[in-house]
């Protein structure tokens, strides 16, 4: 009897030391990497009134905070300039330590399948570089695919150093995205995973940003549900996404797109919204740097087109930026192109042009050109472009995909002459021409580039609706 009692005792005791334990979040944790000279975060749970103090290596401060009547607490430490490892100390009723804590940059990878293809999927990018991936400059934290009705405030995952066990798991676009920035600003970088293949934009968007539109809240309900990915609207955001914006980041990198061609005309709205929402709820006005999506042969006509024209529009939403990447796609039958590591290169050079204005990418612009205006002069367009200051070349005999149309919209194949950043566009069968494509349809991939060797986008002229009938 007396054992019975000294067992129940004992088991009590356990219990309510676990209780009473200092809790972390998940992207709390060892190997982590936080945000350089910054004001960051650090929170969790604890009792009620429970007093907790915080130390680290870089200096010789005591953070203090408390726990709340919802056993909640939060504070803010400074970070210093790039470097460790450190240590941080919180301590409570319990003490926690993380080890092996580095300063530097932090970026979200978030996306559809295209942001998350690994060497998982038997990409030979990533499988070639895995042996090679040991770099205890980059530390990466995967995301676990979770849904939820309401915001979440933790989430599944965990902070490891990049190594080819960990690395062949990996988003490759972020992981090369990371490797680049990493060479470049010899800084310790952090790459959060946060994607889902198949998945729309609006799962990855606030509930009360779609609801407190008719004109989404309409289009979302287009969306095919299915049962292999979320489709609810705010689902993933709920628990993959706003469980991490306490967490200080530098900026999100983001491929996504492919899932939304239904509904084109909705995507500038419902994407810049969603980029508004994040940085609103992550309090940081922090880049945005997303890959345009690849031909491909979808299911009706031109919706690839229309999509990729939307996300030209949402590239002028501010601190955003957009790489086009019709050049790097071996075969327009699969959605999935297997350059991954181009692509990577090409939002790496965004992210230090514009957001680390970085001496590597001094002379380089790494825009794509693209429409900046057009006039009509007699029987000929001419076309002005942007973001070409060295001009414009093809990549053969002339330059493809071209068309061109009268009042009638009938569009017929062009003539084309390059004259520096301008494009002459003519057809000797139109004496007055009302409007030009270049490239406009789902599966084309145009020849015209910079002369720095960056695709020229996609553009009409005109805003003549469009044939999205089924492909039969």
């Amino acid at each position: 009897m007396k054992k019975s009692i000294v067992a129940i005792c004992l088991c009590l005791f356990f219990s309510l030391t676990v209780s009473a334990a200092i809790r972390l979040p998940n992207i709390l944790g060892s190997h982590m990497v936080l945000q350089q000279k910054s004001k960051v975060k650090l929170w969790g749970w604890g009792q009620p009134s429970e007093k907790i103090t915080i130390t680290t290596t870089w200096n010789t401060d005591t953070i203090r905070a408390e726990v709340d009547g919802g056993a909640k607490w939060v504070t803010e430490i400074i970070t210093p300039s790039a470097g460790g490892p450190y240590k941080i100390t919180i301590a409570g009723s319990s003490v926690i330590v993380l080890d092996d804590v580095l300063i530097g940059e932090t970026w979200v990878c978030g996306g559809q399948s295209n942001m998350e293809w690994s060497g998982d999927q038997q990409l030979q990018e990533s499988i070639d570089e895995a042996p090679l991936a040991k770099n205890n400059k980059i530390r990466l934290f995967y995301v676990t695919k979770s849904t939820a009705s309401f915001p979440q405030d933790n989430l599944e995952g965990k902070w490891v150093v990049c190594s080819p066990e960990e690395m062949i798991h990996f988003s490759a676009i972020g992981y090369f995205f990371g490797k680049n920035l990493q060479n470049a600003l010899n800084t310790p970088i952090g790459l959060i995973n946060s994607n889902w293949g198949g998945t729309a934009a609006e799962t990855w968007t606030p509930t009360e940003v779609i609801t407190a539109s008719e004109y989404l809240t309409a289009t979302a309900a287009k969306q095919n549900a299915t049962p292999w990915w979320p489709h609810k609207i705010g689902d993933a955001y709920n628990a993959m996404i706003a469980p991490l914006t306490n967490y200080t980041i530098a900026g999100a990198i983001w491929y996504q797109g492919e899932s939304n061609t239904g509904t084109y005309y909705g995507y500038t709205e419902l994407f810049t919204k969603m980029i508004h929402a994040w940085r609103k709820n992550w309090n940081k006005n922090f880049p945005f740097y997303f890959v345009q999506i690849a031909p491909f042969h979808y299911g009706n006509k031109n919706v690839g087109a229309l999509l990729r024209e939307a996300q030209t529009k949402a590239a002028g939403f501010e601190n955003t930026g957009m790489v086009v990447v019709s050049d790097l796609v071996p075969d327009t039958n699969n959605i999935h192109p297997t350059l991954k590591k181009e692509v990577a290169a090409r939002l790496a050079n965004l992210a230090l042009d514009q957001t680390y204005k970085n001496a590597s990418t001094k002379g380089i612009n790494p825009n794509s050109p693209s429409l900046e205006s057009f006039t009509i002069e007699a029987n000929k367009i001419i076309i002005k472009l942007k973001d070409a200051p060295a001009g414009i070349m093809a990549k053969g005999d002339a330059s493809t995909y071209f068309e061109i149309a009268g009042a009638d919209k009938i569009f017929m194949p062009a003539q084309v002459k390059i004259e520096g950043g301008q494009i002459i566009v003519t057809s000797s069968k139109l004496a007055a021409p009302v409007a030009v494509r270049y490239g406009f349809s789902n599966t084309t991939r145009p020849n015209l580039y910079s002369k720095t060797g960056l695709p020229v986008n996609i553009f009409r002229t005109d805003n003549w609706e469009m044939d999205t009938s089924e492909i039969k």
